[in-house]
């Protein structure tokens, strides 16, 4: 099972490796690069391409769960939402590093970094501002300001990011995107718009020799697995629920 899935309305675990060259775009490249990772995963049948030139193959988003993948111009992506298990992410993951280096020529060398998202959406008719104050408490140095008379409180989109070792390679970063406009507060008339919080972790530098792309996934993911499971879940995910609940 999936021991996240019930923290929010959706979740949703990314991928994400940043070449410091350019990715191959000629269209024999990318139609076999996606052709081969259909033949996998035979439901990714969407194929397009976006304004700013990515391309992107998914399967259909009605059912709520979904797999896609996508490549940029320096960046290889892979996510799946609502997972039925972590596992089942993972392995998508998994496949896609594993193919890159022969299907899209990434060396290790030409790695300036690796990331794993573990992204939560909370569909909640309220001023998404005043309740992560509430949820999560604001910075005591700021209470005054934000508690002054007659004031209102517009923004509060709080992050913080931290290094996981001595060498700064890995770091960890919870921020969290607040969808409230300027409107919505003075109207008091809200939306169904997304609150999201995401948590990645994300390894910096070119791979050793002696390193695999898929074997540093999986160090990021025990990582993440750490985080959430000792901090993120009861300090963050579960006030912000509880919050939701009571409005």
């Amino acid at each position: 099972m999936n021991p996240y899935a019930s923290l929010s309305d959706d979740f949703y675990i990314n991928t994400h490796l940043h070449t410091e060259m350019d990715l191959p775009s000629q269209r024999e490249t990318v139609l076999h690069y996606f052709e081969q990772l259909q033949k996998r995963y035979p439901k990714m049948g969407r194929f397009y391409q976006r304004e700013r030139g990515e391309f992107i193959l998914e399967e259909d988003r009605s059912h709520g769960a979904y797999r896609w993948a996508s490549i940029e111009q320096k960046r290889i992506c892979s996510g799946i939402v609502n997972p039925n298990t972590l596992e089942e992410a993972m392995e998508q993951h998994q496949t896609i590093l594993e193919m890159v280096p022969y299907h899209m020529s990434i060396s290790k060398l030409d790695c300036e970094s690796i990331g794993l998202m573990y992204g939560f959406d909370y569909a909640c008719r309220t001023n998404h501002n005043l309740l992560l104050a509430e949820a999560i408490g604001l910075p005591e140095a700021l209470v005054p300001l934000a508690n002054r008379p007659g004031s209102h409180l517009m923004s509060f989109e709080p992050a913080i990011q931290i290094s996981l070792d001595e060498t700064f390679k890995t770091h960890a970063r919870i921020n969290f995107e607040p969808r409230t406009t300027t409107y919505q507060s003075k109207s008091q008339e809200y939306g169904e718009e997304l609150l999201s919080v995401y948590v990645t972790i994300r390894r910096f530098e070119s791979l050793t020799p002696e390193e695999q792309f898929s074997d540093e996934l999986k160090r990021l993911e025990s990582l993440m697995r750490e985080l959430m499971d000792n901090y993120v879940v009861e300090n963050i995910l579960k006030p912000l629920q509880a919050a939701i609940a009571a409005r």
